[in-house]
C-alpha cells in the first residue's frame, strides 16, 4: 500500500506515519514544517522517521511542500500516485485562531481543497482526514455524538475543520471519493505540541513557576493518548467509506450519507477532570503544582466527551489507556528529551 500522509512532522503525523513503517507501508510524508510552535521537535521527528524507516527497510519519501500551493499538490500526486491519504496537516489551537484567522484559512480550507481535488483526478482509494472535538462548540448534550448536529463552532478554528467535513462530503457526492472525517478528543503524549497544556505544565512545573490553569480547573476533557488516536486513524483508512444503505434524506444523518462518506469521533469516552490531569502530572514528576486560577478562555468550551461506539462497531477498536498511564510515559519521554 502506498500512503501519502500529510502533517507528517507534526505530533499525530509522526506517530502515524512511524507506524506505518513499522508495518511495512510506502509512505510519503509531505509538510511545511512551519513555525507555529519551535521547528525544532518537528525536525527531530523527521530524523526519528528517517531512523525508523532505515531500520525496518521501508519506502519512505519526505516532501517540505505547502500544501496551499495546488501546483505543488498536484506534482506531488502526479509523481508519486498514493492508493489513499491521509490528512492530518492543519493549522490547530483554538486560541490562536483568535489572533491569526487567516492562518487557518490558508492551511485548513485552501490546502484541504487542493487534497480533495488531487485525490479527485487521481482517483485515489481512500481520503481520511483529521477533524476535531471543538466542531460540537455551544453542544452541551453528552456524551458528543456525531449523529448530532454541529452548526454553532465556538471559535474559526473549529469552523475551519466543521468546513472540511461539509466539503469533503460534497466530493463523496460529486466525485464518489470515499472520504471518512476523525474527530479527535484532546490529544496528548509524547513528541506532542509544545503549546498543548501537558507540555506546558510539565515545563513549567519542572522549573518551579506557577502553572495557569484556566476555569478555575474544573473542565472537563476527554484526554486521547496518542497511539490510541494513531491505531483508530489507521484502522480507518484501512476501510475504506462507503454509503449508508439506510440513509434518508427526510431524516438525514450528519455521521454518514447515500454517498461514500463517514464521521467518527476518537476519544477515550471517559472524561477527566483537568485537576485530575494536573495530579497525574505531579504524581509522575513527583513535584507539587503552584496553581495561578485564571476563568473560561474565550473560545473554549467547559466539557467534551466522546461517545466511540461508532468507531467501535466500525473497526473494532475503541481508545482505552488510563490518563495516569499516559502520562507518564510523556513525562518519561520529556525528561530523557530535555534532559530534564
Amino acid at each position: 500500500m502506498k500512503i501519502l500522509v500529510t502533517g507528517n512532522a507534526g505530533f499525530i503525523g509522526f506517530h502515524t506515519v512511524k507506524r506505518l513503517l513499522e508495518r511495512g507501508d510506502s509512505v510519503i510524508g509531505v509538510d511545511v514544517v512551519n513555525d507555529y510552535y519551535d521547528p525544532a521537535i518537528k525536525e527531530a521527528r523527521l530524523c526519528v522517521l528517517d531512523e525508523t524507516a532505515q531500520r525496518v527497510s521501508a519506502d519512505y519519501t519526505f516532501i517540505r511542500a505547502n500544501l496551499a500551493d495546488q501546483q505543488a499538490v498536484n506534482d506531488i500526486f502526479r509523481e508519486h500516485g498514493p492508493d489513499r491519504v491521509i490528512h492530518l496537516a492543519a493549522q490547530a489551537g483554538v486560541r490562536y485562531s483568535l489572533d491569526n484567522p487567516h492562518a487557518y484559512v490558508e492551511s485548513n480550507i485552501v490546502a484541504f481543497t487542493n487534497i480533495l481535488e488531487a485525490c479527485r483526478f487521481a482517483k485515489v482509494e481512500h481520503l481520511t482526514y483529521a477533524s476535531t472535538s471543538s466542531v460540537y462548540g455551544a453542544n452541551t448534550h453528552m456524551p458528543f455524538s456525531e449523529h448530532a448536529s454541529v452548526d454553532h463552532p465556538l471559535q474559526f478554528y473549529a469552523a475551519t475543520k466543521k468546513a472540511n467535513e461539509l466539503m469533503a462530503h460534497s466530493y463523496s457526492h460529486l466525485y464518489r471519493l470515499p472520504t471518512t472525517g476523525l474527530r479527535f478528543f484532546t490529544v496528548y503524549g509524547p513528541w506532542g505540541r509544545p503549546d498543548m497544556a501537558l507540555f506546558l505544565f510539565t515545563r513549567d512545573m519542572l522549573a518551579g513557576e506557577p502553572i495557569q490553569v484556566f476555569n478555575h480547573g474544573h473542565h472537563t476533557r476527554d484526554f486521547t493518548y496518542v497511539d490510541d488516536i494513531v491505531e483508530g486513524v489507521i484502522r480507518a483508512s484501512d476501510q475504506i467509506a462507503a454509503p449508508n444503505p439506510q440513509w434518508n434524506s427526510d431524516v438525514p444523518d450528519p455521521a454518514t450519507s447515500d454517498a461514500p462518506y463517514r464521521l467518527y469521533n476518537i476519544g477515550n469516552n471517559n472524561p477527566v477532570k483537568l485537576s485530575t490531569y494536573i495530579e497525574a502530572i505531579e504524581e509522575a514528576l513527583g513535584k507539587h503544582a503552584i496553581k495561578e486560577l485564571l476563568p473560561l478562555q474565550p473560545g473554549d468550551v467547559p466539557d467534551t466527551f466522546a461517545d466511540s461506539s461508532e468507531l467501535e462497531r466500525a473497526v473494532g477498536y475503541k481508545p482505552a489507556t488510563p490518563v495516569k498511564e499516559g502520562v507518564g510515559n510523556f513525562v518519561t519521554w520529556y525528561r530523557e528529551y530535555y534532559d530534564a
